[in-house]
């Protein structure tokens, strides 16, 4: 069965865009034109980049950039954290009196 679908208005920089999005994912498409319409306010009261597209072209790589970082990061620390793992089923294996 098809999900039922639902236009959204949101506002990023004070303009208004309507969005088809399915009805349960509606809170979540406003929480990210909240964070998008404040990354976007945060470059331009900067001051260093003009026109909306451009900021918004900042905003995205900015956005993007932190969420590969994250994933990185992730990605990092379960390499760690198996390696730890691994490290204990070896020493508690060796301490087991074999």
């Amino acid at each position: 069965m098809a999900r039922q679908s639902t236009t959204v208005e949101v506002k990023i920089l004070d303009k208004e865009y309507l969005v088809a999005c399915p009805e349960e994912e509606q809170d979540a498409l406003i929480r990210a034109a909240r964070h998008l319409d404040s990354k976007m306010r945060e470059i331009r009261a900067g001051g260093k980049v003009f026109g909306t597209e451009r900021i918004a072209v900042m905003a995205a790589l900015n956005m993007t950039h932190e969420l590969l970082e994250r994933d990185t990061m992730s990605d990092a620390t379960s390499t760690l954290l198996r390696a730890m793992d691994n490290k204990l089923d070896g020493a508690l294996g060796d301490g087991s009196g074999h």
